[in-house]
């Protein structure tokens, strides 16, 4: 969701990925380019270039190397939640006045321009719908990394 509210926002748009093959998918929902980020040489070639970044990652990962991104004044915002904290190298953001933020999830005004704005640009999330009697299987790709989406149940089913 975040590509396509940057896309439709105007933004050049970078996806972040460890996985070469979401490179299509990327492009789909509106990415400028794609940046796999397990390859040292793509990172190096980015360094200092980001006014922003979205972090979206939910689990433990170096924060560090994404700051170093970042141009003089950039900042990173985190709206991942991972379970510990991460660590963040203060020097990396002071040598270039760059700025580490959170954020979480806003109240109904906020909520409601959100639903406004996707409205106007025809913004949806990207679904898979499933049947209530496919949850344990839904639930055993989840732990197998291979949910594309958000998995929705299609309520119907319930009745069979």
């Amino acid at each position: 969701m975040a590509v396509k509210f940057a896309h439709a926002l105007g933004a050049h748009v970078a996806l972040f990925t460890t996985s070469p093959s979401k490179r299509e998918d990327a492009m789909r929902l509106g990415a400028d380019e794609v940046i796999v980020s397990n390859n040292p040489s793509e990172f190096i070639a980015h360094r200092d270039s980001f006014d922003f970044i979205l972090d979206t990652v939910a689990v433990d990962h170096d924060v560090n190397a994404y700051i170093e991104l970042l141009k003089l004044d950039g900042t990173m915002t985190q709206i991942g939640a991972p379970k510990g904290p991460l660590a963040v190298d203060a020097l990396k953001l002071m040598s270039r006045r760059r700025s580490f933020a959170g954020s979480q999830v806003g109240g109904i005004a906020e909520t409601q321009e959100m639903l406004d704005f996707c409205g106007k640009h025809s913004i949806a999330a990207d679904i898979e719908i499933i049947k209530i009697q496919e949850i344990e299987h839904a639930f055993s790709r989840m732990l197998k990394s291979d949910v594309k989406y958000r998995f929705v149940i299609d309520m119907a089913s319930l009745k069979e």
